[in-house]
Protein backbone atom coordinates (compact mmCIF):
# COMPACT_ATOMS: atom_id res chain seq x y z
CA UNK A 1 0.00 0.00 0.00
CA UNK A 2 2.96 2.69 0.98
CA UNK A 3 4.76 2.01 -2.59
CA UNK A 4 1.02 2.90 -4.42
CA UNK A 5 0.89 5.46 -2.22
CA UNK A 6 4.33 7.02 -3.34
CA UNK A 7 3.99 6.09 -6.67
CA UNK A 8 0.50 8.03 -6.72
CA UNK A 9 2.33 11.22 -5.78
CA UNK A 10 4.76 10.82 -8.30
CA UNK A 11 1.89 10.01 -11.02
CA UNK A 12 -0.33 13.09 -10.48
CA UNK A 13 -3.30 10.94 -10.52
CA UNK A 14 -6.96 13.01 -10.19
CA UNK A 15 -6.00 15.46 -12.72
CA UNK A 16 -4.75 18.72 -10.41
CA UNK A 17 -4.21 17.48 -6.42
CA UNK A 18 -0.75 15.76 -6.87
CA UNK A 19 0.72 18.66 -9.04
CA UNK A 20 2.13 19.98 -5.97
CA UNK A 21 5.67 21.90 -7.05
CA UNK A 22 9.05 20.11 -5.88
CA UNK A 23 12.03 22.51 -3.87
CA UNK A 24 15.42 22.14 -5.59
CA UNK A 25 17.62 20.02 -4.20
CA UNK A 26 15.81 17.20 -2.78
CA UNK A 27 15.53 14.58 -5.97
CA UNK A 28 18.22 12.98 -4.65
CA UNK A 29 17.13 12.29 -1.23
CA UNK A 30 13.20 11.36 -2.35
CA UNK A 31 15.01 8.76 -4.64
CA UNK A 32 16.09 7.15 -1.19
CA UNK A 33 12.93 7.79 1.06
CA UNK A 34 10.88 5.59 -2.43
CA UNK A 35 13.34 2.65 -2.21
CA UNK A 36 12.82 2.42 1.58
CA UNK A 37 9.10 2.73 1.03
CA UNK A 38 8.82 5.70 3.36
CA UNK A 39 6.83 8.80 2.49
CA UNK A 40 7.21 10.94 5.55
CA UNK A 41 10.01 13.18 3.88
CA UNK A 42 9.53 14.41 0.63
CA UNK A 43 10.30 18.04 -0.31
CA UNK A 44 7.56 21.02 0.63
CA UNK A 45 6.20 23.21 -1.70
CA UNK A 46 6.96 27.03 -0.87
CA UNK A 47 4.77 27.91 1.98
CA UNK A 48 3.20 24.80 2.70
CA UNK A 49 4.24 22.63 5.59
CA UNK A 50 3.98 19.50 4.22
CA UNK A 51 3.34 17.94 1.05
CA UNK A 52 0.53 16.48 -0.15
CA UNK A 53 0.21 12.72 0.07
CA UNK A 54 2.76 12.70 3.18
CA UNK A 55 2.49 10.68 6.43
CA UNK A 56 2.57 14.26 7.83
CA UNK A 57 0.18 15.22 4.91
CA UNK A 58 -2.35 12.56 6.78
CA UNK A 59 -1.32 12.99 10.11
CA UNK A 60 -2.85 16.24 10.18
CA UNK A 61 -5.52 15.75 7.98
CA UNK A 62 -6.40 13.67 11.06
CA UNK A 63 -5.61 16.11 13.23
CA UNK A 64 -8.35 18.20 11.48
CA UNK A 65 -11.12 15.29 11.76
CA UNK A 66 -10.43 14.81 15.55
CA UNK A 67 -11.53 18.69 15.46
CA UNK A 68 -14.63 19.04 12.91
CA UNK A 69 -16.28 15.94 13.90
CA UNK A 70 -15.48 16.12 17.82
CA UNK A 71 -16.22 19.81 18.25
CA UNK A 72 -19.40 19.88 16.18
CA UNK A 73 -21.13 16.78 17.91
CA UNK A 74 -20.29 17.77 21.21
CA UNK A 75 -21.90 21.02 20.63
CA UNK A 76 -25.12 19.64 19.34
CA UNK A 77 -25.41 17.20 22.17
CA UNK A 78 -28.62 18.99 23.45
CA UNK A 79 -30.63 18.02 19.57
CA UNK A 80 -28.84 14.94 19.43
CA UNK A 81 -30.41 14.19 23.06
CA UNK A 82 -33.91 15.32 21.76
CA UNK A 83 -33.66 13.31 18.44
CA UNK A 84 -32.50 10.08 20.30
CA UNK A 85 -35.64 10.25 22.68
CA UNK A 86 -37.84 11.01 20.13
CA UNK A 87 -37.10 7.90 18.24
CA UNK A 88 -37.02 5.68 21.00
CA UNK A 89 -39.71 7.39 22.85
CA UNK A 90 -42.30 8.85 20.92
CA UNK A 91 -45.38 8.83 23.23
CA UNK A 92 -43.34 10.90 25.97
CA UNK A 93 -41.35 13.18 23.16
CA UNK A 94 -44.18 14.58 20.76
CA UNK A 95 -41.72 16.58 18.85
CA UNK A 96 -38.76 18.49 18.74
CA UNK A 97 -40.24 21.42 21.72
CA UNK A 98 -41.69 19.19 23.67
CA UNK A 99 -38.57 17.10 23.82
CA UNK A 100 -36.70 19.65 24.84
CA UNK A 101 -40.09 21.16 27.53
CA UNK A 102 -39.99 17.53 28.89
CA UNK A 103 -36.19 17.03 29.59
CA UNK A 104 -35.82 20.58 31.12
CA UNK A 105 -38.76 19.87 33.60
CA UNK A 106 -37.53 16.78 34.59
CA UNK A 107 -33.43 17.12 34.44
CA UNK A 108 -33.02 20.63 34.16
CA UNK A 109 -30.44 22.34 32.42
CA UNK A 110 -27.58 19.64 32.98
CA UNK A 111 -30.01 17.40 31.58
CA UNK A 112 -29.33 18.84 28.00
CA UNK A 113 -25.94 18.09 28.09
CA UNK A 114 -26.26 13.98 29.25
CA UNK A 115 -23.96 12.10 27.37
CA UNK A 116 -21.43 15.13 25.99
CA UNK A 117 -18.76 13.02 27.37
CA UNK A 118 -19.00 9.53 25.01
CA UNK A 119 -20.25 11.90 22.03
CA UNK A 120 -16.80 14.10 22.37
CA UNK A 121 -14.80 10.84 22.40
CA UNK A 122 -16.56 8.83 20.24
CA UNK A 123 -16.71 10.89 18.04
CA UNK A 124 -12.76 12.23 17.76
CA UNK A 125 -12.06 8.92 17.52
CA UNK A 126 -14.27 8.45 14.49
CA UNK A 127 -13.08 11.70 12.84
CA UNK A 128 -9.87 11.08 12.70
CA UNK A 129 -10.25 8.06 11.03
CA UNK A 130 -13.18 9.25 8.65
CA UNK A 131 -10.98 12.12 7.87
CA UNK A 132 -7.41 10.84 7.58
CA UNK A 133 -8.19 7.19 6.06
CA UNK A 134 -10.18 9.29 3.28
CA UNK A 135 -6.80 11.09 2.17
CA UNK A 136 -5.32 8.12 2.41
CA UNK A 137 -7.36 5.91 0.21
CA UNK A 138 -8.26 8.63 -2.02
CA UNK A 139 -4.43 8.58 -2.77
CA UNK A 140 -4.53 4.62 -2.61
CA UNK A 141 -7.53 3.99 -4.98
CA UNK A 142 -6.37 6.83 -7.38
CA UNK A 143 -2.84 5.50 -8.45
CA UNK A 144 -4.54 2.28 -9.24
CA UNK A 145 -6.96 3.75 -11.30
CA UNK A 146 -4.87 6.02 -13.22
CA UNK A 147 -4.95 9.45 -14.25
CA UNK A 148 -7.75 9.20 -16.62
CA UNK A 149 -9.79 6.72 -15.17
CA UNK A 150 -9.48 8.71 -11.56
CA UNK A 151 -11.04 11.90 -13.27
CA UNK A 152 -13.47 10.27 -15.31
CA UNK A 153 -15.02 8.13 -12.56
CA UNK A 154 -14.18 10.69 -9.75
CA UNK A 155 -17.27 10.43 -7.83
CA UNK A 156 -17.07 6.68 -7.85
CA UNK A 157 -13.73 7.47 -6.38
CA UNK A 158 -14.95 9.47 -3.82
CA UNK A 159 -17.85 6.80 -3.10
CA UNK A 160 -15.43 3.66 -2.45
CA UNK A 161 -12.08 6.22 -0.31
CA UNK A 162 -15.19 7.45 2.08
CA UNK A 163 -16.77 3.79 2.18
CA UNK A 164 -13.51 2.34 2.81
CA UNK A 165 -12.91 5.26 5.67
CA UNK A 166 -15.92 4.95 7.40
CA UNK A 167 -15.74 1.36 8.03
CA UNK A 168 -12.47 1.42 10.31
CA UNK A 169 -13.99 4.63 11.80
CA UNK A 170 -17.13 3.25 12.98
CA UNK A 171 -15.25 0.48 14.86
CA UNK A 172 -13.83 3.41 16.97
CA UNK A 173 -17.18 5.33 17.05
CA UNK A 174 -19.10 2.12 18.49
CA UNK A 175 -18.41 1.84 22.08
CA UNK A 176 -19.24 5.58 22.93
CA UNK A 177 -21.73 5.56 20.47
CA UNK A 178 -23.32 2.83 22.63
CA UNK A 179 -22.75 4.10 25.85
CA UNK A 180 -24.38 7.50 25.05
CA UNK A 181 -27.29 6.31 23.49
CA UNK A 182 -27.80 4.52 26.89
CA UNK A 183 -26.74 7.62 28.71
CA UNK A 184 -29.35 9.51 26.78
CA UNK A 185 -32.25 7.24 26.82
CA UNK A 186 -32.29 4.56 29.53
CA UNK A 187 -33.60 6.73 32.86
CA UNK A 188 -31.77 5.88 36.04
CA UNK A 189 -29.29 3.34 33.82
CA UNK A 190 -25.70 5.88 34.14
CA UNK A 191 -25.66 9.57 34.10
CA UNK A 192 -21.85 9.63 33.37
CA UNK A 193 -19.15 7.45 30.85
CA UNK A 194 -17.38 6.48 34.28
CA UNK A 195 -20.97 4.40 35.44
CA UNK A 196 -22.55 3.34 32.00
CA UNK A 197 -19.22 1.91 30.62
CA UNK A 198 -18.43 -0.23 33.79
CA UNK A 199 -22.12 -1.19 33.83
CA UNK A 200 -22.21 -2.45 30.53
CA UNK A 201 -19.59 -4.84 30.81
CA UNK A 202 -21.29 -6.10 33.92
CA UNK A 203 -24.53 -6.49 32.78
CA UNK A 204 -23.92 -7.75 28.80
CA UNK A 205 -20.13 -8.60 28.53
CA UNK A 206 -17.71 -6.97 25.74
CA UNK A 207 -20.65 -7.22 23.04
CA UNK A 208 -22.16 -4.54 24.48
CA UNK A 209 -20.00 -2.17 23.17
CA UNK A 210 -20.19 -3.77 19.18
CA UNK A 211 -24.26 -4.61 19.53
CA UNK A 212 -24.68 -1.77 17.73
CA UNK A 213 -21.81 -1.38 15.00
CA UNK A 214 -23.63 -3.43 12.11
CA UNK A 215 -26.21 -1.04 12.10
CA UNK A 216 -23.90 1.76 12.62
CA UNK A 217 -22.08 0.64 9.32
CA UNK A 218 -25.60 1.06 7.43
CA UNK A 219 -26.20 4.47 8.86
CA UNK A 220 -22.65 5.88 9.17
CA UNK A 221 -21.14 4.44 5.58
CA UNK A 222 -23.97 5.85 3.38
CA UNK A 223 -24.07 9.31 5.29
CA UNK A 224 -20.53 9.03 4.81
CA UNK A 225 -20.28 8.37 1.04
CA UNK A 226 -22.83 10.89 0.33
CA UNK A 227 -21.30 13.52 2.83
CA UNK A 228 -17.77 13.46 0.74
CA UNK A 229 -18.92 12.84 -2.68
CA UNK A 230 -21.80 15.26 -2.47
CA UNK A 231 -19.52 17.65 -1.12
CA UNK A 232 -16.58 17.68 -3.91
CA UNK A 233 -18.94 17.55 -6.70
CA UNK A 234 -20.70 20.38 -5.36
CA UNK A 235 -18.03 22.53 -4.61
CA UNK A 236 -16.81 21.56 -8.00
CA UNK A 237 -20.37 22.69 -9.71
CA UNK A 238 -20.36 26.03 -7.36
CA UNK A 239 -16.83 27.29 -8.24
CA UNK A 240 -18.21 26.26 -12.07
CA UNK A 241 -21.42 27.92 -12.28
CA UNK A 242 -22.08 30.22 -9.04
CA UNK A 243 -18.77 31.63 -7.72
CA UNK A 244 -18.10 34.63 -10.11
CA UNK A 245 -14.23 34.40 -10.27
CA UNK A 246 -12.07 31.38 -10.33
CA UNK A 247 -11.11 29.70 -7.41
CA UNK A 248 -7.40 30.46 -7.25
CA UNK A 249 -8.58 34.14 -7.56
CA UNK A 250 -10.84 33.90 -4.36
CA UNK A 251 -9.47 34.58 -0.37
CA UNK A 252 -9.02 32.18 2.13
CA UNK A 253 -12.31 33.41 3.20
CA UNK A 254 -14.22 33.32 0.72
CA UNK A 255 -13.17 29.67 -0.30
CA UNK A 256 -14.43 28.92 3.35
CA UNK A 257 -17.91 30.25 2.81
CA UNK A 258 -17.84 27.61 -0.52
CA UNK A 259 -16.40 25.27 1.42
CA UNK A 260 -19.48 25.79 4.59
CA UNK A 261 -22.12 26.06 1.55
CA UNK A 262 -21.14 23.32 0.27
CA UNK A 263 -21.42 21.03 3.23
CA UNK A 264 -24.69 22.45 4.21
CA UNK A 265 -25.83 20.92 0.92
CA UNK A 266 -24.17 17.56 0.97
CA UNK A 267 -25.51 17.54 4.71
CA UNK A 268 -28.95 17.65 3.90
CA UNK A 269 -28.95 14.07 1.80
CA UNK A 270 -27.02 12.90 4.15
CA UNK A 271 -29.16 13.13 6.93
CA UNK A 272 -32.27 11.58 4.39
CA UNK A 273 -30.31 8.83 3.34
CA UNK A 274 -28.96 7.65 6.79
CA UNK A 275 -32.05 8.87 9.19
CA UNK A 276 -33.72 5.20 8.86
CA UNK A 277 -30.39 3.01 10.39
CA UNK A 278 -30.23 5.85 13.01
CA UNK A 279 -33.06 4.94 14.31
CA UNK A 280 -32.16 1.58 14.45
CA UNK A 281 -29.18 2.45 16.39
CA UNK A 282 -30.84 4.42 19.14
CA UNK A 283 -33.65 1.97 19.42
CA UNK A 284 -31.14 -1.12 19.47
CA UNK A 285 -28.94 0.44 21.87
CA UNK A 286 -31.74 1.22 24.37
CA UNK A 287 -33.73 -2.66 24.54
CA UNK A 288 -31.13 -5.09 25.45
CA UNK A 289 -31.53 -8.51 23.57
CA UNK A 290 -33.05 -6.92 20.26
CA UNK A 291 -31.86 -7.12 16.93
CA UNK A 292 -31.94 -5.49 13.74
CA UNK A 293 -34.74 -7.01 12.50
CA UNK A 294 -36.97 -6.72 15.99
CA UNK A 295 -36.68 -2.69 15.59
CA UNK A 296 -37.54 -2.58 12.17
CA UNK A 297 -40.73 -5.08 12.83
CA UNK A 298 -41.84 -2.81 16.10
CA UNK A 299 -40.98 0.27 14.15
CA UNK A 300 -42.46 0.12 11.06
CA UNK A 301 -42.17 2.40 7.69
CA UNK A 302 -43.10 5.57 9.50
CA UNK A 303 -41.60 4.82 12.82
CA UNK A 304 -38.12 4.92 11.10
CA UNK A 305 -38.90 8.31 9.90
CA UNK A 306 -39.38 9.55 13.39
CA UNK A 307 -37.13 13.10 14.18
CA UNK A 308 -36.50 12.85 10.50
CA UNK A 309 -36.83 16.98 10.86
CA UNK A 310 -34.32 18.02 13.99
CA UNK A 311 -31.82 15.65 11.93
CA UNK A 312 -32.17 17.73 8.96
CA UNK A 313 -31.67 20.99 10.68
CA UNK A 314 -29.09 18.71 12.71
CA UNK A 315 -26.96 17.16 10.09
CA UNK A 316 -27.47 19.98 7.94
CA UNK A 317 -25.71 22.08 10.01
CA UNK A 318 -22.90 19.58 11.49
CA UNK A 319 -21.69 18.65 8.31
CA UNK A 320 -21.84 22.16 6.83
CA UNK A 321 -19.56 23.30 10.31
CA UNK A 322 -17.23 20.22 9.89
CA UNK A 323 -16.43 21.35 6.16
CA UNK A 324 -15.59 24.72 7.77
CA UNK A 325 -13.27 23.60 10.29
CA UNK A 326 -11.84 20.60 8.59
CA UNK A 327 -10.82 22.97 5.95
CA UNK A 328 -9.90 25.96 8.31
CA UNK A 329 -7.64 23.50 10.09
CA UNK A 330 -5.71 23.19 6.62
CA UNK A 331 -5.53 26.80 5.74
CA UNK A 332 -4.55 27.49 9.35
CA UNK A 333 -1.72 24.58 9.30
CA UNK A 334 -0.38 25.58 5.87
CA UNK A 335 -1.42 22.52 4.27
CA UNK A 336 -1.82 21.86 0.74
CA UNK A 337 -5.59 22.64 -0.68
CA UNK A 338 -5.29 21.21 -4.11
CA UNK A 339 -7.99 23.24 -6.26
CA UNK A 340 -10.81 21.01 -7.40
CA UNK A 341 -9.67 18.26 -10.44
CA UNK A 342 -9.65 19.45 -13.81
CA UNK A 343 -9.33 17.24 -17.11
CA UNK A 344 -5.80 15.95 -17.66
CA UNK A 345 -4.35 16.91 -21.19
CA UNK A 346 -4.30 13.50 -22.41
CA UNK A 347 -8.55 13.49 -22.09
CA UNK A 348 -8.83 16.52 -23.83
CA UNK A 349 -6.95 15.58 -26.78
CA UNK A 350 -8.56 12.38 -26.74
CA UNK A 351 -11.84 14.33 -26.78
CA UNK A 352 -10.86 16.57 -29.08
CA UNK A 353 -10.72 19.75 -26.23
CA UNK A 354 -7.16 20.38 -26.09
Amino acid sequence: MWSSLIEASQKKPFGTPFMTPKCQGHDESNQRLIKNHNISAFAVAEGDSCEFGSNHYFLLCGLGGILSCGITHTMITPLDLVKCRLQVDSAKYKSVFNGFKVTLAEDGTRGLVRGWAPTFIGYSIQGMFKFGLYEVFKVYYSALAGEELSYEYRTSLYLVSSASAEFFADIGLAPMEAAKVRIQTMPGYASTLREALPKMMSDEGIASFYKGLVPLWLRQIPYTMMKFACFERTVELLYKYVVPKPRQECSKGEQLVVTFAAGYIAGVFCAVVSHPADTVVSKLNQEKGATAGDVLKKLGFAGVWKGLGPRIVMIGTLTAAQWFIYDAVKVWLRMPRPPPPEMPESLKKKYGLA
